[in-house]
């Protein structure tokens, strides 16, 4: 437990909605790790992916505002757990960082200026780094024996890396390291930064469906049980999406999408009904069972060796 470790926590517009899974799972691993997360007052959108494409400035000053609220908690770090809110965030304070115009720009949109002296991180960064993987594993109550999970990050929560400044942009391994900690084993899967079409699924459904389909497939054939990711879009796309993957192309995936905090969460012995795993729309059940069945098993042989 650490209880030391606290940060001014900005969940997102997803994480009320779409994504209330990932958001709920957060917070619940964040309770039982001892890290105290204080909700950044009055929070409002970053902007998301529409934003940026409209005007640089107004959608930096979106991001800017609830950096600027952090600031005036005092606060040192703000960590969200999505990474399209990550990047945005990210983004509006390198730019003002780099270019003392551009924050004087997007300071006349704001109230209170944003001074940009708030660092920020992801969930997942402030977990490996802050806290790291043995105190993680420490935790575990109820390990993930038997699971192997395919590790999937996306394609934006570790680029560009002159801005994200987080593991390797290429072969990222944080949750790598995180699931290796809780008992699973992490399939080597070289897809783990490709892109799963993102939010083509409104516009270009077809783009989605090889993108991720790609994605399922590898998965699949490397022997998953399950893909562990952290983006709420990528987690929609290849949970919510399998059936119409499956339709497109004529394949029968039936791999269930956990967000890593859920499978965190399992691993501290939290209540499933505590980790949203009934929002999962492919069933967790045959998942949960494999590793009830290592559990079960790994028992028995330490009562043998017990009577031996």
């Amino acid at each position: 437990m650490s209880p030391e470790l606290s940060y001014a926590y900005y969940p997102g517009c997803s994480g009320l909605s779409t994504s209330k899974d990932y958001e709920i799972s957060t917070r619940a691993v964040c309770r039982a790790l001892g890290i105290k997360l204080q909700e950044i007052p009055d929070w409002s959108c970053c902007g998301s992916t529409p934003a940026h494409t409209v005007d640089h400035v107004f959608s930096a000053a979106l991001s800017a505002r609830n950096l600027s609220l952090a600031e005036q908690m005092g606060s040192d770090t703000v960590i969200t757990p999505c990474p399209s809110c990550l990047t945005n965030l990210k983004v509006a304070a390198h730019r003002m960082e780099q270019e003392p115009a551009f924050q004087q720009e997007v300071n006349r949109h704001l109230q209170e200026p944003c001074v940009n002296t708030v660092q920020v991180k992801s969930v997942l960064q402030a977990l490996i780094q802050d806290l790291g993987p043995e105190a993680i594993a420490k935790q575990v109550e109820k390990p993930l024996s038997g699971l192997k999970i395919a590790p999937y990050y996306g394609c934006i929560m570790n680029r560009p890396p002159e801005v994200m400044d987080f593991d390797d942009p290429e072969n990222p391994v944080a949750m790598d390291e995180i699931l290796r900690g809780l008992g699973a084993e992490v399939l080597p899967y070289p897809l783990k930064v490709e892109c799963c079409g993102a939010s083509y699924g409104v516009a270009r459904k077809d783009v989605v469906m090889q993108l991720s389909g790609k994605l399922l497939d590898l998965a699949d054939s490397l022997g998953a049980d399950a893909i562990a990711t952290a983006c709420p879009l990528c987690q929609m796309n290849l949970d919510l999406r399998q059936d119409q993957i499956n339709a497109a192309l004529k394949r029968s995936f039936r791999l269930p999408v956990f967000y890593y905090t859920q499978l965190m969460g399992l691993a501290f012995g939290l209540e499933e009904k505590d980790l949203l795993l009934n929002k999962l729309n492919v069933p967790a059940g045959p998942a949960l069972a494999k590793m009830q069945q290592a559990a079960e098993a790994a028992a028995e042989q330490d009562a043998q060796t017990k009577e031996q």
